[in-house]
Order: structure tokens, then C-alpha cells, then sequence
């Protein structure tokens, strides 16, 4: 052990520390790029300054139930959860990168024991503190890995903000289809019971001679069908009311479930009975304003997390950079020592040691060339993806644009074929039971409003998942 430390070496050691935590860093300048994408959206009137994202999804959704239900998913689906976890593994990450960058201290003993000149053994005890093999980060490959390592960290709560997005739109469109599937189990259940009185009139018929057997095998085929519809729309609620189990991390307690349809009386008008649709639920989702093409920069999180991962590898470079250059280590030790346990801690035992190191690579078969090529080709993959991810939500915005654009005129379109369709069937029942027309007027009525009134109930449900899509596309969602 040497003497004491002077006051010109304890200069010396700040001077070095000063040195370490002002380093150069080889890290290219950060330019994001451009968007590649146009400056608006397809057939985009004038945007509003409102944005998606600062309308909460409490906002955004008018149903209590099913506010209720996405709160209770929040809490407990599974993806979330792990998104979360995720935010936690990364920050540790990050601060073991930023420990680094400081030396670590600790309590050192030792003892030795050899042969001495004399034939003897020699005994040699030490107790002190340590500091072992910290990295003076003169170039900055200490700084760009913690800068990069913070990258990941953003990014990572980001794909959290993403997730919860992602979550959100899909409780309400699983819950929306739900609702929709409640409506058109209810409107199949009445038209196999239309049908069913309808088959057991043409067996009378049949039976009195009032009608030949193919009108009759015709009612059977057409009953056969709706019971066929029937179990299908059993299924697909069944299926709807799993996703939802899954979404939420439970089963969905029944109180949040949609309100069972109303349906109305059926229309009986000279005898005639017209199946009629349950009444559409009242639209529960806000309208949100599209904004403009750049807004996504700021308002997707999938984009900002693609965004933080291409920071994290323009940092890479600065750390494969670093590696070129000396890499300069200090190791040191100060503490007492002795020839005798017992005279570790008497007067002049105490010492120190301080043994900097510096390597330079020479040769390493091409190592370091590698990894900055690899660190290289990682940030072009990384700008890539960057752009890739704006392409795509722009792609997702339009999409949801067009569906707001047309799918209210294909809905009222609809309806009123939906009305025609109603009044078509009881027209032909009428004439069917006058003589004037055959049963195959009748059964041709039936179906096509069956199918009508199927169509009207999809198409509903299309145009809120739409809304829900456009308020996910633009970002919206995540806010707290």
C-alpha cells in the first residue's frame, strides 16, 4: 500500500471525474424523417383543430355499461398487464445503463500468505474500500448506450399507450357486434316463429287440398332455413360474449352486458303479419375530427414508439463508434494493511492504490467495422419501420374516412329497401291469399326481407365500429 493520497492527486482524480462526465459522444445529430405520406386525407375537407386524443375515451363512449366494462378490462386484460411489466423490465434496464457510467465502490479484504527471501512465509493482510475496473467514458459509448437504453424505455411506454388503444377499440367493437348480435337473434327468433305459423298454414292447406305439395316442401325449406339462421346467430353471441370474456380478463359481469333489444309489435294489416326488426339502439359514440396527416406524429403512440426505437438505434452508432477509440479504465483501493491481523488498524498502515488502464484496439479481425455496419443497418431498418408505421396510420385514418363518407348513405339506403321489402311481403301474402299470385311469391317476400332486415342490423354495426376505428386510428384512446 502506498502513502496517503496528496492534495495534487486528489486534483488530479476530480479533474478525471470531470472529465468522464463532460465526454465527447460520436452519436449522429437526430433529424426525424419526413413523413411519407401526403399532406391530407383523401377527400378531406377542411380539418378541425380538435384532436382525437384529447377526447378521453370516457368522452368518446356514451354508454355507462360499456364505459364501465372498458374500465374493468383496463384493470385486468392480460396484455395490458404485460405492456406494463414490460415498462418496468426496461426501466431497469435503463438505470442498470445509466449506473455504469459511475464507479461502483466496495468493502475489500484480503489476506495472503507466501514464502519469503528468508524460507519463511510471509503474511499479508489488507481491509479497505475498492473500486474495481470503472470505465472513464472520455468517448461516450458509456452515454450512448444509457441514451439508448432511455430510448427503449420511452418506446416501451409507448407500446403501453398502443395497448391500451388497441384495447379500448376492441371492448367497444366486441361489445357494439354483441349488441348487434342480441338484435338479430331476437329478429331470427321471430321470423322462425313467422315462419313456423306460415309452414303449419301451407300443411293445412296441403292437407285440405287448398295447395299442391311443392308449396308445401317450399314452407318446410324456408322454416328450415331460419332455424338454420337461428342457431348460427346462437353461436356467433356466444363467440362475441367469449372475445369479450378474454378483453376484459373475466367473465363480463350481466349488468354490463348491452340492454336486450326492444322489439315491437309485429305490423298486422288485413290479416297479414309482418315480421318487423327490434329498434336500433341510440348511437353512444362521439363523433371525433380526423385533423391532418401530420397530427399522427404526435397523436399515435404505435408511431411515437417507432420513433423512440429509432432514436435507440441512431444511439447504437455513437456506442460502435466509441469503440474505435481507447477505452480507459480505473481501478483503485485505499485502506490499511498490515503483516498482522492485529496491526491492520494501527499508525502507518494506511495506504491507497490507483492503477488506470487505457486499451486501444488494434487488431480485432474486424469486429468493431461489424458492429457499426450492424449498428448502421439496424437505424435504416428502424427509419424504415418509422415510416412504415406512418403509411399504415394513414392508411387506417382514410379507411375510417371512407366508411364515415358512405356507410350513412348505405344505411339509409337500406332502410328504406327495408320498408319496400315490408310492404312487398305483405302485398304478396295478400295477393298469395286471394289467388291472384302463387306461394312462391310469398316465400321469394320472406326471404329477401329476412335478408333485408340482416343487412340493415350489419351495416348499423359496421358504421359504429367504423367510429370506433377512426377514434383508434387517430390516436385516441390512451390519454389518462
Amino acid at each position: 500500500m502506498q502513502k496517503a493520497p496528496s492534495s495534487s492527486m486528489r486534483a488530479a482524480l476530480t479533474l478525471v471525474a470531470a472529465a468522464a462526465l463532460a465526454g465527447c459522444s460520436f452519436t449522429p445529430k437526430y433529424e426525424r424523417p419526413a413523413a411519407p405520406v401526403a399532406a391530407t386525407f383523401p377527400d378531406q375537407a377542411a380539418p378541425v383543430a380538435a384532436q382525437a386524443d384529447n377526447i378521453a375515451w370516457r368522452e368518446f363512449v356514451g354508454d355507462a355499461r360499456l364505459r364501465d366494462l372498458i374500465a374493468l378490462a383496463l384493470a385486468n386484460n392480460r396484455d395490458l398487464r404485460v405492456a406494463t411489466f414490460n415498462i418496468e423490465q426496461v426501466r431497469a434496464q435503463y438505470q442498470i445503463r445509466r449506473a455504469d457510467q459511475f464507479p461502483s465502490v466496495g468493502l475489500a479484504a484480503a489476506g495472503n500468505r507466501q514464502p519469503d527471501a528468508n524460507g519463511g512465509i510471509a503474511n499479508t493482510y489488507s481491509v479497505g474500500l475498492a473500486l474495481s475496473s470503472w470505465e472513464i467514458d472520455f468517448f461516450g459509448r458509456l452515454g450512448s448506450l444509457k441514451e439508448a437504453a432511455l430510448a427503449q424505455y420511452l418506446a416501451s411506454e409507448e407500446a403501453r399507450h398502443a395497448a391500451q388503444t388497441s384495447l379500448v377499440a376492441a371492448v367497444a367493437s366486441s361489445w357494439l357486434s354483441l349488441q348487434t348480435n342480441d338484435e338479430l337473434l331476437a329478429l331470427t327468433e321471430r321470423t322462425v316463429a313467422t315462419r313456423q305459423d306460415s309452414l303449419r298454414l301451407s300443411r293445412l292447406r296441403f292437407d285440405n287440398g287448398a295447395t299442391s305439395a311443392l308449396d308445401l316442401r317450399q314452407a318446410e325449406s324456408l322454416t328450415a332455413a331460419a332455424q338454420a339462421a337461428l342457431a348460427q346467430q346462437r353461436r356467433a353471441r356466444a363467440l362475441d360474449l367469449n372475445a369479450l370474456t378474454l378483453l376484459v380478463g373475466q367473465t363480463p359481469p350481466a349488468a354490463l352486458l348491452p340492454a336486450p333489444p326492444t322489439m315491437p309489435e309485429a305490423v298486422k294489416a288485413n290479416g297479414v303479419t309482418v315480421p318487423s326488426a327490434p329498434v336500433p339502439a341510440a348511437s353512444m359514440l362521439r363523433e371525433v375530427p380526423a385533423g391532418l396527416p401530420s397530427d399522427l406524429l404526435t397523436r399515435r403512440p404505435d408511431i411515437r414508439q417507432a420513433e423512440q426505437q429509432l432514436i435507440a438505434a441512431n444511439a447504437n452508432i455513437g456506442a460502435a463508434r466509441a469503440a474505435f477509440f481507447p477505452r480507459i479504465s480505473l481501478t483503485a483501493s485505499a485502506g490499511t494493511a498490515s503483516g498482522s491481523l492485529s496491526g491492520l488498524f494501527e499508525s502507518g498502515s494506511w495506504g491507497f492504490t490507483l492503477a488506470p488502464q487505457a486499451l486501444l484496439p488494434i487488431f480485432d479481425a474486424g469486429r468493431n467495422n461489424a458492429n457499426l455496419g450492424s449498428a448502421k443497418a439496424a437505424r435504416d431498418i428502424a427509419v424504415a419501420q418509422y415510416e412504415k408505421a406512418i403509411q399504415t396510420a394513414f392508411r387506417e385514418v382514410a379507411d375510417a374516412l371512407a366508411g364515415s363518407a358512405t356507410l350513412g348513405d348505405q344505411l339509409s339506403a337500406q332502410q328504406v329497401q327495408a320498408s319496400a321489402e315490408a310492404e312487398r311481403f305483405r302485398l304478396a301474402e295478400l295477393r298469395y291469399r286471394n289467388g291472384v299470385s302463387s306461394f312462391l311469391d310469398v316465400l321469394d317476400a320472406q326471404r329477401s326481407l329476412f335478408t333485408t332486415q340482416q343487412a340493415l342490423a350489419q351495416t348499423r354495426l359496421a358504421q359504429q365500429q367504423n367510429q370506433v376505428a377512426l377514434y383508434k386510428a387517430l390516436g385516441g384512446g390512451w390519454t389518462p
